[in-house]
């Protein structure tokens, strides 16, 4: 358990711009769906004990036993409801904790820094283990091994370009295919080896690892990442008691924009075309957005955290519809 909790040890981004946003009081339910090592999770709680709940969602068991164990030994005095599952079906996790409401909600999207750092997890392009990059092992069967291997070229080179805003992913996929056709390519540094050689000299110069945007668009791919946000977000503002707050932090343009469309079509009121006298659509906004522009963290945090330099974050309020 020490050597699992120690691997799970990371810092969690713009902690304290979560806990401003969220703004927990003593007595109110907790959620936070994207779990992890507890990072967030424990400030949330210390500002709900001792009454309050500390509801956490993940996908990974690693993670479930690393953040019980953290939880218990920081905040002992705070209940808390450790829930396996992905967010996309949160309203089954819900109903299975058997809630009323929730007042916070806590979405940080993308990888823990644990599964990276861990090889055998497959999720780095420093380290010779298996392709791999399931965030749930045991119930997903699709490894980054066979999105390589299998996938033809156009789609490889489609998940490249929309998922990893790889403007060689035409290069890349085209090379992939080349190499797998010698010889199967089932490991990460083999990967990214295949992926540096085919960008152009001049753009592996500068700036941050050749093979990084591949392998997050893989990643992506392999765990369903973007399907789930949505369905995530409506259910969490479903869940949401009156002033209920819903903080999300992205890492990818693609995540933001799903953010910022969902929290933007439940906070839009009549949409009755302008001629008509009166509102005849009924339709009323469920949130107000906190943001209005994604915030973003500090150049003091990514220097201590280069993970933070592609937060974004975005929080929104549910409103009293009851009141309209």
């Amino acid at each position: 358990m020490n050597d699992l909790t120690s691997e799970y040890r990371h810092v969690p981004v713009m902690c304290e711009e979560v806990v401003g946003a969220l703004a927990p009081e003593p007595g109110e339910i907790v959620c936070d769906c994207t779990l992890g090592g507890a990072g967030h999770s424990v400030e949330l709680a210390r500002r709900v004990a001792p009454d309050g709940l500390s509801i956490g969602i993940d996908q990974d068991d690693m993670a479930l036993e690393a953040a019980a164990a953290r939880l218990t030994r920081e905040v002992p005095e705070v209940s808390m409801c450790l829930l396996k599952g992905n967010f996309a079906d949160l309203d089954d996790l819900l109903v299975e904790a058997e809630v009323p409401g929730v007042d916070c909600f806590l979405f940080d999207l993308g990888v823990s820094s644990p599964q990276l750092d861990i090889p055998q997890r497959g999720f780095s392009y420093h380290e010779d283990a298996p392709l791999d990059m399931r965030m749930d092992p045991g119930n997903n069967t699709l490894t980054a091994a066979e999105v390589v291997n299998n996938y033809n070229e156009a789609d490889l080179a489609r998940i490249l370009r929309s998922y990893g805003d790889e403007r060689h992913a035409s290069r890349i996929a085209r090379a992939i295919v080349q190499e797998r056709s010698r010889e199967p390519i089932e490991s990460c540094i083999r990967l990214a080896e295949v992926v540096r050689d085919a960008i152009p000299a001049r753009d592996r110069r500068h700036g941050r690892h050749p093979a990084r945007k591949a392998f997050q668009a893989i990643r992506i791919e392999v765990n369903g990442e973007l399907d789930a946000l949505r369905p995530g977000l409506e259910a969490a503002i479903r869940w949401a008691n009156p002033g209920g707050r819903i903080c999300v932090i992205s890492y990818h343009s693609l995540e933001d924009r799903i953010v910022r469309q969902t929290f933007g079509q439940m906070s839009q009121g009549c949409i009755c075309p302008p001629d008509l006298p009166v509102c005849v659509c009924g339709h009323v906004p469920i949130v107000a957005v906190e943001t209005k522009r994604a915030l973003k963290a500090s150049a003091e945090e990514v220097r201590a955290n280069p993970r933070a330099r592609s937060a974004l974050m975005r929080v929104a309020r549910k409103l009293d519809t009851s009141r309209a």
